[in-house]
């Protein structure tokens, strides 16, 4: 049990949808602070580590497939260095929000979790969502600028402002999220 956790939301991509071209230049970016921050977190017994990954309407894959399928898709090397370690909490959402119809509120409440790192894709998106959803239920939030990838850089920009105006979240390095 531990006070902070890092999320990492939808990591596991084929990188095979409409806006994949855009994404992939956000992530080339910022895998390597992701990777280091989740290896950090990873060794730390003061972190959980966990992963919440779209099922992309898949109700019978396991996190397995999911994992399985984003190294076999069209950008495993943005997958290989994130890939959740073997005991990692792994949890399948359906829609943008971690926190929409999944055990994470749960999860983070039996954790006694207080602070959630939000790292991953898609920062206009999913990332904005979690954040409303995490500050809604009372969880400190910070988002690691250079660990969440955008679509659009100008709505990414936005949406981070709006993180940190609206929901109080902290935005910051990767580096320095769990000093």
């Amino acid at each position: 049990m531990s006070e902070t956790a890092v999320l990492v939301i939808d990591m596991m991509n084929t990188y095979e949808h409409r806006d994949a071209e855009k994404l992939t230049e956000s992530v080339e970016k910022i895998v390597d602070p992701l990777a280091r921050l989740i290896s950090e977190a990873h060794q730390r017994d003061d972190v959980d580590l966990i992963y919440v990954n779209d099922n992309y309407g898949d109700f019978t894959a396991t996190h397995h497939d999911l994992i399985r399928s984003a190294l076999e898709g069209k950008r495993p090397d943005l997958v290989e260095p994130i890939v959740p370690p073997s005991e990692c909490r792994f949890l399948q959402k359906v829609r943008h929000s971690a926190f929409y119809s999944t055990a994470l509120e749960y999860l983070l409440g039996g954790l006694d979790v207080q602070r959630v790192i939000l790292t991953g894709q898609v920062t206009e998106q999913c990332i904005l969502y979690s954040a409303l959803d995490a500050y809604i239920r009372h969880f400190s939030v910070v988002v690691p600028s250079d660990a969440v990838a955008h679509i659009d850089s100008e709505l990414g920009g936005a949406a981070l402002k709006m993180m940190k105006s609206n929901m109080n979240a902290e935005i910051i390095s990767a580096t320095d999220c769990l000093q």
